[in-house]
């Protein structure tokens, strides 16, 4: 349902067809509400004697999800005995099956095989999450995934061609833990949000996307390519090795800019005395790419400011040689670290500004890379 209300939410026109077994867990009148639009089960009776014709028609994808064990074998073999089935015998739309089962039936040798069949009938399988499973189940591999994973997934089926479309582009996100003994360290607010959510708008555009992350409070998307990097000189040197060939890199993550000079060896016990902590500066990432970057390619800064945002960003702009800089105030309600929400200004070498009201980061990662692609289409 939730994927349903996303796939509106992004201007898609969504026909849900439900099978008799969709049909035990939810009720028809919740998708109709979700999608504003009716309710599609019947392959036989009045009115509804071409549905499937009409559906499959009409349709630039279809998403199956969950697929379940039963479904994946009847359509492997063609079978046509319900609407669902019927519409993907009649269809020339791309196709997204998710599997979602027990973790046994997923391996078992008939359900592999019977996905193998899938996917030489040209349809794409988007693989089960790893977590809990039934109650008294456990876990494993079998779960559907996240509603998220599967919009950027249909997503990248029936992208068009872009200015992006076999870009190599890296993405930094989140934020670095600097130890300062084996188990405290020093960090900052950071979630990964905003990096993840440019990544994932990224990689449905066809780039070919390596998502550097350092600490992050959400899931890490499966279908992009990812380095952990947990301090400042980890993200550095992954920033360094992804770098050959980079046609964008996008710097979304906030590496701490303070580390202690030497880390304990063993947990610093609490006493009389407060223990002094020599600290020394992080490399700065960005400035260490400047001799490594590949020629004409468009690199973008972060600046969370607390003030003074404007120049300092200009000031971050020049000195670290980018062409884009995004700036946002970390003391703005609904924008900065740990929310869903940001509120942005792009800067380019140019001299363009161009300041965003508040929306999603998913929006913002989309504006950021429409920006990004007009760039690269004036080069």
């Amino acid at each position: 349902m939730w994927l349903a209300r996303l796939l509106t939410q992004a201007g898609a026109e969504v026909d849900v067809v439900m099978t008799r077994a969709a049909r035990e867990f939810v009720g028809a009148i919740t998708f109709e509400a979700v999608t504003g639009r009716a309710v599609h089960s019947e392959i036989f009776g009045p009115g509804h004697a071409l549905d499937h014709i009409r559906l499959a028609r009409e349709a630039k994808g279809i998403v199956v999800a969950p697929a379940t064990a039963d479904f994946i074998a009847r359509a492997a073999h063609g079978l046509a005995d319900d609407l669902l089935t019927a519409c993907l015998l009649a269809a020339d739309a791309k196709v997204l099956l998710v599997p979602a089962m027990n973790d046994r039936m997923w391996a078992h040798a008939q359900t592999r095989r019977n996905i193998a069949q899938t996917r030489l009938l040209g349809y794409e399988v988007l693989e089960p999450a790893e977590g809990p499973l039934a109650v008294g189940e456990g876990s494993g591999p079998g779960r559907m995934p996240e509603p998220e994973e599967i919009m950027s997934r249909v997503a990248h089926l029936l992208a068009v061609s872009s200015v992006l479309s076999g870009k190599k582009v890296v993405v930094t996100a989140g934020a670095t833990r600097e130890p300062i003994d084996p188990v405290r360290f020093i960090s900052n607010h950071s979630s990964g949000k905003m990096g993840i959510a440019i990544a994932r708008a990224a990689w449905r555009r066809g780039a070919d996307v390596t998502l550097i992350a350092g600490h992050v409070d959400v899931p890490l998307p499966s279908e992009i390519s990812t380095v952990k990097a947990d301090t400042a000189q980890e993200m550095a040197e992954a920033v360094s090795e992804a770098l050959p060939g980079c046609d964008v890199l996008v710097m979304a993550a906030a590496p701490a800019d303070f580390r202690p000079a030497k880390a304990a060896s063993g947990k610093i016990k609490k006493g009389r005395d407060v223990p002094k902590i020599d600290l020394e500066q992080t490399e700065d990432i960005l400035k260490s790419t400047i001799a490594k970057r590949k020629e004409k390619s468009f690199v973008v800064g972060f600046a969370l400011e607390t003030n003074d945002g404007l120049r300092n960003a200009r000031e971050k702009l020049e000195s670290k040689a980018l062409d884009m800089i995004v700036l946002n105030d970390a003391t703005e309600p609904g924008a900065g670290f740990g929310v869903d929400t940001n509120r942005v200004t792009l800067i380019s070498r140019g001299g363009r500004e161009e300041e965003f009201p508040l929306m999603s980061k998913v929006d913002v990662a989309e504006a950021l890379l429409d920006r990004i692609e007009e760039e690269l289409s004036g080069r």
